[in-house]
């Protein structure tokens, strides 16, 4: 009995010291006060203020899991179903209530092991750049000085700026852990907007620069994920196809064929290349890209943009970005002129007098990017009949609330009275102002899953109209709400996409080189086919 007693107690001691080693190792211990502040902010979690470091530290702790080494832990089930579909796991209905079993399925397909994610968030310069453009970390460099060699290729910016990121927190008298508005100093807002669209997170509502910066510092981990999960997609892809890349296909390739090839995997071909010099460049590429070669590798060749030839990756994103922009182009040229200088106005963006349609589609393209700034009066337009009707009874303002207790009052006239009323606030100031940005923020919250569910066919045909969009006749109830959706999205958010939408899309691209290249080799096995055929 003894003995038992001894044994649990020493596995009970053991258990202690491995859980404590666990949070002495843990990214968070090292921070500054003004780092654990930065991080409890940006994940929304309250804390008191003033707070001594232990205070900070022990609700770090807390939170740790859920938010930075399995982020998953705080997502919605809807959030935890929409991860599971990109990944090919199908959900039952059952399970989708079930938020314990949804977030078990998604860890098991998650993109790191909790180990390796506490490994990665003691050394925040491993990762936290590899997202930004070849435009971000010019910006960056010249900012702080730091000398690229020539040419000032992306991989080069990016491992210069690693290196010196430490070196520039010092200089800028700031920490470099979990780093401050000083990292973002040479973005632009629209910069800080474009990478979120990028990577499929949403702009916050209303934005602030220092909102933006919080969004794309709390995301840039997941961000970083997706895109070394898309390179080594693509490295799989491209490897899979290269190794079927026999000799006896290259030799049976003409050289328009490996002309082709080379422009097809940006393979630089010197001007008077002959054919059987080109079968070489070919062949080099495919031992770089197989890993025959001491410098090669299959991710060097066709993976991230950190990479030395990391163009095909790159070139998706741009094909996905400009998808993205298209369709925002699209949808532009059906806005009347006062949808177009509502998005416009929401953005603080003048609008010359007189100005014309095409002039003010112009303007709106060039600020795709740029997010709305703050409430005002356009955020009541896709609220519900039920909430317009709520706010103006309450809103303390008697011509509001006349309007609202008319039972005759269609939709449209509630959104007039509630942008008067908002209005007037917004003119006032004091608590009226401050009541309705109250409201506003929890009416806009509450109807972020659910916005145009409760409307009739007849207030969304109307909501449509306002935009100058034409609704096809015979459009379903389903197919009206789904066009409000997007009309709604690109007002507030411009180019903004959901959620891995833009991965998907980059997926696609990846996709789209890979069928070439597999559909190249298959003309070059036939064609190899035929010669052995005909040389028998």
């Amino acid at each position: 009995m003894r003995f038992t007693n001894l044994f649990t107690f020493a596995l009970a001691t053991n258990v202690a010291i491995a859980s404590s080693n666990w949070f002495s190792k843990a990214a968070y211990n090292k921070w500054h006060e003004n780092e654990l502040e930065r991080w409890l902010s940006d994940n929304d979690i309250p804390y008191p203020s003033p707070a001594d470091r232990k205070d900070l530290e022990n609700l770090v702790q807390k939170n740790w899991d859920d938010y930075a080494v399995a982020p998953y832990k705080s997502w919605d089930t809807d959030k935890l179903t929409s991860y599971l579909s990109s990944k090919g796991v199908e959900t039952k209905e059952t399970a989708a209530a079930n938020k314990d079993s949804l977030i078990s399925q998604v860890q098991a397909q998650w993109y790191e092991t909790e180990d390796k994610a506490q490994t990665a968030l003691t050394d925040t310069k491993t990762w936290i750049l590899d997202t930004w453009t070849e435009s971000t970390l010019k910006s960056f460099a010249d900012k702080h000085g730091i000398p690229v060699p020539q040419p000032r290729k992306r991989d080069t910016l990016l491992q210069q700026a690693r290196n010196n990121y430490e070196k520039v927190a010092k200089k800028v008298g700031e920490t470099a852990a979990y780093p401050g508005t000083w990292l973002y100093e040479s973005w632009s807002e629209s910069d800080l907007k474009e990478w979120l669209d990028t990577h499929g997170f949403p702009a916050p509502q209303p934005s602030s620069r220092d909102s933006l910066i919080a969004s794309v510092r709390r995301n840039s981990r997941v961000a970083y994920l997706k895109a070394q999960e898309q390179a080594d997609a693509a490295s799989a892809q491209a490897s899979a196809a290269y190794g079927t890349l026999t000799d006896k296909i290259i030799d049976a390739w003409s050289e328009s064929q490996l002309k082709e090839f080379c422009d097809k995997n940006s393979i630089s071909v010197p001007q008077g290349t002959k054919t059987n010099e080109l079968r070489a460049l070919v062949r080099k590429h495919r031992a770089e890209l197989l890993g025959d070669t001491l410098s090669g590798s299959a991710a060097s060749a066709f993976g991230a943009a950190t990479s030395k030839a990391g163009n095909q990756y790159a070139q998706a994103t741009n094909d996905a970005n400009s998808a993205v922009q298209d369709a925002f182009d699209a949808a532009v040229n059906t806005w009347s002129d006062s949808r177009l200088k509502a998005y416009l106005d929401a953005r603080a963006v003048p609008v010359p007098q007189a100005s014309k349609t095409d002039e003010l589609r112009a303007l709106v393209r060039r600020n795709s990017h740029k997010a709305a700034s703050g409430f005002n009066a356009w955020t009541w337009d896709d609220l519900s009949y039920q909430t317009l009707k709520n706010y103006l009874l309450n809103s303390g303002d008697a011509a509001a609330k006349q309007v609202g207790e008319s039972a005759s009052a269609t939709r449209e006239d509630l959104v007039k009275a509630a942008q008067n009323a908002y209005a007037s606030a917004s003119a006032t100031g004091g608590n009226s102002y401050a009541s309705a940005t109250s409201y506003l923020s929890s009416a806009t919250q509450a109807a972020k899953h659910n916005v145009f569910d409760t409307w009739s066919e007849s207030e969304l045909k109307a909501y449509l109209d306002n935009y100058g969009v034409p609704v096809p006749q015979g459009s379903t109830l389903n197919e009206l709400k789904a066009e409000a959706r997007k009309q709604s999205t690109y007002f507030k958010y411009g180019t903004t996409n959901p959620v891995d939408t833009a991965f998907a899309k980059i997926g696609e691209s990846v996709k789209g080189a890979y069928q070439w290249v597999m559909g190249q080799l298959g003309a070059g096995a036939e064609e190899a086919k035929s010669k052995a055929k005909n040389e028998l």
